[in-house]
């Protein structure tokens, strides 16, 4: 039986489930440096062995979209950019918080903040990959008309688009008008202040807050955890 397919090859003769199984088999061989040729001869060789036939069609998807989502994340990690929207990469909004922080005399969370928006989970019931990124291109193109100066406009996990900004007079004003552009004029007083915890909205709009940043950049990695699930 090929290495990281045992679990699939339990799964086919107990007559359960193999489609998640699949995706995470994928996700491994990625992790492991595989070729998607190798992840493939290892799908046939493990469905053959197990049931004398081919892989179905939903196995195979499985298993690539397990291996793409492993290898563009990696890939993401690398890079500046995020390769479907055209905004910066969450590994290179972290560098450049980390380069602030390494800056002597500078009171970090005093002096900047991150301005985050997040489209409505409920969009794309069906997990469009495709469909979310372009609609998080439009939201990052919007953050860039508002936010057009030095700032970093980057996306963060699925749903969100950060802006680190620094935290002046003018940055309340400027949150207002992203949030009109972003929702047609309509605006909602909940989010005019500063937050941390993230309030849920029933109005099914792009929400829009500032988030404040912590005192040492050791906690940055945690906030960036939770900003980005």
């Amino acid at each position: 039986m090929p290495a990281r397919f045992e679990a699939v090859a339990e799964a086919l003769a107990a007559g359960t489930d193999f489609v998640d199984r699949c995706a995470v088999v994928g996700q491994h061989l990625a992790h492991d440096g595989a070729s998607v040729e190798e992840a493939l001869a290892g799908l046939r060789e493990t469905w053959r062995v197990v049931t004398g036939v081919d892989p179905t069609f939903d196995a195979v998807s499985a298993l690539l979209g397990g291996w793409s989502e492993a290898t563009l994340g990696y890939l993401n990690h690398l890079s500046c950019t995020d390769p479907l929207t055209g905004l910066a990469s969450q590994s290179h909004l972290r560098s450049c918080l980390a380069d602030k922080y390494r800056a002597p005399h500078t009171d970090v969370s005093g002096e900047w903040a991150l301005v985050m928006c997040q489209i409505p989970e409920g969009d794309h019931p069906s997990g469009d990959r495709l469909e979310r990124s372009l609609e998080i291109a439009g939201v990052g193109e919007h953050v860039r008309t508002v936010f057009a100066q030095d700032e970093v406009v980057a996306r963060l996990g699925v749903n969100r688009v950060a802006a680190l900004t620094r935290r002046d007079t003018n940055l309340g004003r400027r949150v207002r008008l992203l949030r009109l552009l972003l929702n047609d004029g309509r605006s909602d007083s909940r989010y005019d202040a500063d937050v941390v915890e993230l309030v849920p909205d029933l109005t099914n709009r792009v929400r829009v807050w500032i988030e404040g940043l912590p005192h040492a950049d050791g906690a940055v990695g945690p906030l960036f955890d939770e900003l980005s699930r």
